[in-house]
């Protein structure tokens, strides 16, 4: 099939675990804020809300209520956006009970990272124990993990996990570009990723920082989805602040002159396998 006949899954990534109201004003970091953000991002083209929190001082934070508030908040409001709920390793403690507590909430979606790597500032420290411990409480909940791969390693590591019953095909991964510590956002590099995951899965691509416009357009062009939002660049552009509309508009637009028409909710739904 044409990359040009697939349509394109939106995600936004509205609030990520680094960005401060100092980095960027317009960062939503209450459950209120958060909440209301995901609803201006579906209206703007968004099928899919990757979701984290904060605590009290705006630190990231697995707590369960905060999870279910925002969730809460959505289900009132009748937003029909894919909720995805990020389980990683900055949110607090390192445990699959911590990182895993909101997974018994009524999410579509979850992050699973399948290997550990280098973030700036500490270890993204994923165990295959603690891997398998978070999909097996995503599949008893009826959640579709998205696989988190910062490097090869861990799609090497995603299909050991499928090969062993762990994960269950089809697989829908996030390849992550160019974090620091972990692969560098480069043509060559996404390509080789892309062409790595097991055949009939799907897959988004991140581009963080000054990658993403690259990354994301390439993406398109491979017949991938793309996310964007505050947590992979508070930058529009050198100088610009950027908002979640913002950068969704952006990616709308790119869309249209490489000829893919955007995925509603339920068409993202029907792409990824997940049944509400």
């Amino acid at each position: 099939m044409s990359y040009r006949k697939k349509k394109l899954i939106i995600t936004v990534a509205l609030t990520g675990n680094v960005p401060t109201k100092e980095m960027n004003p317009y960062t939503p970091i209450t459950e209120k804020e958060i909440a209301e953000e995901a609803i201006k991002c579906q209206k703007a083209g968004a099928a899919v809300a990757h979701i984290h929190v904060r605590d009290e001082k705006g630190e990231p934070t697995c707590e369960r209520e905060r999870y279910k508030k925002v969730l809460d908040l959505l289900e009132e409001r009748g937003t029909n956006i894919i909720t995805q709920l990020s389980t990683g390793a900055r949110g607090g403690g390192n445990t699959a009970e911590w990182r895993g507590q909101m997974l018994d909430l009524n999410a579509e979606m979850a992050s699973l990272s399948t290997g550990s790597s280098n973030f700036p500032t500490q270890v993204n420290a994923n165990s295959f124990d603690l891997i398998k411990e978070l999909a097996e409480k995503m599949y008893t909940n009826n959640i579709k993990p998205e696989i988190e791969a910062f490097d090869l390693g861990m799609i090497d590591n995603a299909i050991y996990l499928l090969r062993k019953g762990v994960l269950r095909a089809p697989l829908q991964f996030n390849l992550v570009m160019h974090v620091r510590g972990s692969v560098s956002g480069t043509p060559r590099n996404l390509l080789h990723m892309a062409e790595s995951i097991p055949e009939g899965s799907t897959f988004t691509v991140s581009g963080i920082g000054p990658s993403q416009v690259p990354m994301l357009t390439m993406a398109i062009l491979l017949g991938g989805h793309t996310r964007t939002g505050l947590e992979d660049t508070v930058l529009y552009d050198k100088g610009i602040l950027a908002t979640n509309v913002m950068l969704i508009e952006r990616i709308k637009r790119i869309a249209k002159e490489l000829g893919r028409e955007i995925a509603t909710p339920d068409e993202a739904r029907e792409i990824l396998g997940i049944i509400k």
